[in-house]
């Protein structure tokens, strides 16, 4: 899949793909809500807007409030990449937000999840 098309993707599917994801393993919407907005800086109802807008993820991103200054402490493997060693921007957000989901669903505690 290029990235291309992966950036033309409506975050509203994604985030549905994350919440069933997250609810398979015993975990949360809310959980799900508040990691993304933990790392994007969207308010609650600013990331409700996203989802109704179906924006892509590009758009999404671009339009997210801020980073987490700490995303940069988000290491590891995800779909066979490392994700500190991403190099595009926008690719190395959405990888931060899937290892992010991939370690709630494995249990991980909130505190490490969103690295404090």
């Amino acid at each position: 899949m290029t990235n291309q098309r992966i950036y033309g993707m409506e975050f509203s599917k994604i985030y549905q793909l994350y919440v069933q994801k997250a609810e398979r393993k015993g975990r949360s919407k809310e959980e799900v809500n508040q990691i993304i907005q933990w790392l994007t800086g969207y308010s609650p109802q600013a990331l409700q807007e996203q989802i109704e807008l179906k924006n892509d993820l590009e758009t999404f991103f671009d339009q997210a409030p801020g980073l987490n200054p700490n995303s940069s402490l988000i290491k590891g493997v995800v779909c066979g990449v490392r994700v500190e060693e991403v190099e595009e921007p926008l690719m190395k957000k959405i990888r931060y937000l899937d290892k992010l989901i991939d370690e709630l669903a494995k249990g991980k505690s909130m505190e490490k999840i969103l690295r404090q």
